[in-house]
């Protein structure tokens, strides 16, 4: 998938503009009322997210596939470590981080991909941190749409393939990383006038 994020971001550039999604606003909320201070975000992007953060004062650390967004990031002002690599290839430091924020990644995972990242992210979080996770729910309008690959999980027309949740999988699939509590979630597509928002499921994550 490395040539396609490339590709995406070199031609169009900040696609979803620099408005941060209203995930990130909870997340932010939960962060400071827990007194967290670093924050790790797996797919960073060109920092629409992780703008959010650093203007608050958390310390960011981003890891993100493909440079040609890394160079937009700093393009615009960005001043943070964004580590360029696949999220299946963490850790690429041995940092732990007192929270983790991950926006619409990891429907986009294997099984096994998705295990290995949520392993990997768990190994990195501080005792006492907290993980929040954004993913698409089985209510989206997209669900069913494209050509089914395994059960709940899609290859889009764009190429992506995607998965799927609902309340079942959250808990199967997140139990075993600290999950506290979920619900749904509808986040608004801010970037394209008139569209309906994508129905998704919020997941917070604490580390005993």
């Amino acid at each position: 998938m490395l040539n396609y994020w490339e590709t995406l971001f070199k031609e169009g550039g900040a696609l979803w503009k620099f408005e941060p999604s209203d995930s990130a606003h909870l997340a932010l909320n939960m962060f400071k009322e827990n007194h967290l201070n670093s924050i790790l975000i797996p797919w960073f992007g060109y920092g629409r997210n992780a703008k959010l953060f650093i203007e608050a004062g958390f310390r960011v650390t981003g890891i993100e596939i493909a440079q040609s967004a890394i160079d937009l990031a700093k393009a615009n002002g960005l001043d943070c470590t964004v580590h360029q690599g696949s999220v299946i290839a963490m850790p690429f430091d041995t940092s732990q981080y007192d929270g983790i924020f991950c926006y619409a990644l990891i429907h986009l995972l294997n099984k096994t991909e998705r295990r290995n990242f949520l392993k990997a992210c768990y190994h990195q979080l501080k005792p006492g941190g907290f993980m929040v996770f954004t993913v698409v729910s089985k209510q989206a309008n997209i669900y069913g749409e494209g050509t089914k690959i395994s059960k709940d999980r899609y290859r889009m027309l764009n190429g992506l393939s995607v998965y799927f949740y609902d309340s079942v999988t959250v808990r199967k699939e997140f139990t075993d990383f600290g999950l506290i509590e979920y619900m749904d979630f509808e986040e608004p597509i801010k970037f394209m006038e008139g569209q309906d928002p994508l129905k998704c499921l919020l997941l917070i994550c604490k580390k005993e």
